[in-house]
């Protein structure tokens, strides 16, 4: 790889990171925020058609790539914006666009400082992915044992192909995106009504439930793979 190539990745992330502080975003990831503007978010989504999609999953992907707190507002707003279905894989993608980011920069250039970042975290996770790279991945997207940040990146340390890592990726967050997605849909109407809306009631057991079955689900070709060994 060329060092052009090699510093590609970081030359996006410093462009999104310009346009997050200097449309100043991080101060929007709030529920107060999207209950005071959904009436103007709602319009723009309207005027500017296909548009409205590309700008949110683009805006995701800077949250992403940064680390930004707001991922769970943004995915409320997308089902609140784009319905539960489509406001989910929009979600999706631009989380897994974001996360492929770091994956990549983790590769190039940024790879001693982020190294030196992620210090002993690194080490606990590397031999997670040393043979099962995919499920592993997917395991820890569906049930988030460790910061979205460091699973972004041990991958990229441990070898993982680029493709296995969006794919795991974008269906290991695909589940809580929906169940977020599906919530946020049904926000516009409490909202108007002068309803209280919290985040206290999305994650009930039996979502829990579902997302660990899931990632248990994601651990069993892990478990097979051991026990036809011994």
């Amino acid at each position: 790889m060329t060092t052009h190539a090699r510093r590609l990745p970081l030359v996006l992330l410093a462009g999104g990171f310009l346009l997050l502080m200097y449309f100043d975003v991080p101060s929007l990831f709030s529920l107060d925020a999207l209950a005071q503007h959904r009436a103007q978010l709602l319009r723009w989504t309207s005027q500017f058609g296909w548009l409205a999609p590309l700008t949110y999953m683009a805006l995701y992907v800077a949250v992403v790539a940064f680390s930004v707190p707001g991922a769970t507002v943004m995915t409320l707003a997308g089902g609140f914006l784009f319905g539960a279905v489509m406001g989910a894989v929009y979600a999706s993608t631009g989380a897994t666009i974001g996360a492929a980011l770091l994956f990549l920069a983790a590769r190039g250039a940024l790879s001693a400082w982020l190294k030196r970042r992620v210090g002993e975290r690194l080490h606990r996770l590397r031999q997670g992915f040393e043979h099962h790279a995919f499920s592993y991945l997917l395991m820890l997207r569906l049930i988030p044992l460790f910061p979205f940040f460091v699973v972004n990146l041990v991958p990229a340390f441990s070898g993982m192909r680029l493709r296995d890592y969006v794919l795991a990726t974008w269906l290991g967050v695909m589940p809580a995106a929906f169940v977020y997605a599906l919530a946020g849909s049904g926000m516009g109407e409490v909202l108007a009504h002068g309803g209280g809306w919290s985040l206290g009631g999305v994650m009930t057991p039996k979502v829990v439930a579902a997302l660990v079955g899931l990632a248990v689900l994601a651990l069993l070709p892990v478990v097979y793979r051991r026990g036809a060994r011994v």
